[in-house]
């Protein structure tokens, strides 16, 4: 997909020299950047014993999909998604991911959680049950949104899953970091700036996320039901990419082509909100022949670019808490950004919990990077390289012949990843001195020896996995989903307060779809004709 380029002339600085100069100065005046906000969206698909997506409904135990806030659903009914409280710690997220995925194993009834960001077997789209939400004016969009993303790029695409984690600087942050930085003006727009910089950034030096956390370089062939989709075949049963690092990433999966000609620019807050707003009031011929209403049944919410905002896929979004009925865009001109949502990882098949505390903390001191450095404008051309960096780093970054756009001119992946790595290492030192640990720059570490040594990286690991084991994708995963299970099994149990706070909350949900459908009193042509009116 494309984003909107600015045409003016991007200058160019010596970016090492601008990042240099930014960390030494919050350095010196002590601006509080360690502690920043920390949380994380897991989805995971159900599946049946024998590794077939599950038919059932959301299981009751879990209480209301539409209302539950740390257990809620995705695309599908069988797609759960767990969502945990933010922390400023991250062994506090791991613990509650951990707890969160303990107590739906309670609720499971012969089911198990699939462990990798590529989907188990499916029969094919109709096989795949949409989210159900209730008879609530809300509920009934938020299926009918995802009735028409079935339509308009084929439900198997929506049951590939990831790991999103949210993440914001500490309030503390803003007002010392713009007095050094000598900008006068409003915080708030200050703030919105300075994430859609870091926003920017991230588009530029993403693809390292990929090599250094991409975990699906192959897939089961049910997922392109059975048709070749011109991949080499691993085993009878398996599609794999040699040097892959994130086929969820790459044009088989979100980094599609089916919102290629919608420009959303990251250039600033307006512009964003701008082109988002233009692409949900945009028709788009395509979608106009699956019609809107058919034969009494909606199949999508309109027929224009998107249906709703959170249609645009990005690996990277500025976010915002929106009050009740409010619309993303609408948040975000109230209040300006308030935090980023990160959305380029995949599932780590090796950690039960989909992530782990290394990733999270580079995650956290490689977002401060992008902050720092210097982020000029995208043109045509830095646009392009964008692109470029992260599509065929998707399907080909561990290939030692692959090469990098760099302003213009081609570099290897080492080299540039050893540059950033070493800048990521010195946010991590101060937020180590801060904290006194070493924590964060072990992480950083962890991650320089994935770019001395591709083998080691998860998605060639997998890929040895699977030789290793002579083993279909599909029943490789399935041995590792198995040992998830009993690994939540085993360990210590949640905390009595935890447990009683996560039957609480499925108790209450329920009780809060039932009001909510309880106080519908419009019809829901007019709720629509509200909602996109806001």
């Amino acid at each position: 997909m494309r984003q909107l380029l600015s045409k003016r002339p991007t200058k160019k600085k010596h970016l090492s020299h601008i990042f240099d100069k930014r960390l030494q100065a919050v350095t010196a005046q002590n601006v509080p950047f360690a502690g920043g906000r920390k949380g994380i969206e897991k989805e995971a698909l159900r599946l049946d014993l024998e590794g077939y997506l599950s038919q059932q409904p959301h299981p009751a135990g879990l209480g209301s999909a539409l209302t539950n806030k740390f257990i809620t659903t995705d695309f599908s009914e069988a797609l759960l998604e767990f969502v945990t409280p933010v922390y400023t710690n991250t062994w506090e997220a791991l613990r509650f991911l951990c707890d969160v995925h303990q107590f739906t194993y309670e609720c499971l009834e012969d089911e198990l959680l699939w462990i990798a960001s590529m989907p188990c077997r499916i029969s094919g789209d109709p096989e795949i049950p949409l989210a159900r939400y209730g008879k609530s004016n809300v509920g009934r969009m938020k299926t009918i949104y995802r009735r028409g993303l079935g339509y308009r790029y084929g439900r198997h695409m929506q049951t590939i899953a990831g790991i999103h984690f949210n993440y914001s600087l500490p309030d503390a942050f803003w007002p010392a970091y713009q007095s050094v930085d000598g900008v006068a003006g409003n915080e708030r727009d200050f703030r919105s700036e300075q994430y859609l910089a870091l926003i920017r950034n991230y588009r530029r030096f993403g693809w390292l996320v990929l090599y250094l956390f991409g975990a699906s370089p192959a897939m089961c062939k049910s997922f392109g039901a059975g048709a070749d989709i011109g991949m080499p075949e691993l085993s009878k049963d398996t599609w794999y990419a040699p040097y892959a690092t994130s086929l969820r990433m790459s044009d088989l999966g979100y980094n599609n082509q089916n919102q290629s000609s919608i420009d959303i620019s990251l250039n600033s807050l307006d512009e964003y909100i701008r082109d988002l707003s233009k692409a949900i009031d945009t028709p788009e011929p395509a979608y106009e022949k699956i019609g809107i209403v058919v034969d009494g049944e909606y199949r999508q919410l309109s027929a224009n670019q998107l249906q709703i905002e959170n249609e645009y896929y990005s690996s990277i979004r500025p976010k915002r808490v929106a009050r009740s009925g409010e619309r993303p865009t609408a948040a975000l001109r109230r209040g300006g950004v308030e935090y980023v949502e990160i959305r380029s990882l995949d599932i780590s098949v090796d950690d039960p919990a989909g992530i782990n505390q290394n990733t999270m903390r580079f995650m956290e001191a490689f977002l401060i990077y992008c902050l720092f450095e210097d982020s000029p404008l995208f043109d045509e051309a830095a646009f392009r390289e964008t692109q470029h960096n992260q599509s065929h780093m998707a399907k080909s970054g561990r290939d030692p012949g692959f090469r990098l756009l760099r302003d213009g001119k081609e570099t290897r992946l080492g080299d540039w990843a050893i540059d950033i790595l070493d800048k990521v290492k010195e946010v991590a030192a101060r937020i180590d001195d801060s904290e006194g640990v070493d924590s964060y720059k072990q992480s950083v570490q962890l991650m320089r020896e994935l770019v001395d040594e591709p083998s080691k990286t998860p998605s060639a690991r997998l890929l040895s996995g699977l030789e290793e084991s002579g083993n279909s994708f599909f029943e490789y995963a399935m041995g590792i989903a198995r040992g998830h299970r009993d690994y939540f099994a085993s360990i210590t149990p949640m905390s009595g307060a935890r447990h009683d706070e996560f039957v609480r909350e499925a108790e209450q949900s329920l009780e809060r779809q039932e009001n909510i459908e309880a106080s519908d009193a419009i019809t829901f042509e007019q709720y629509l004709a509200n909602y996109y009116a806001s």
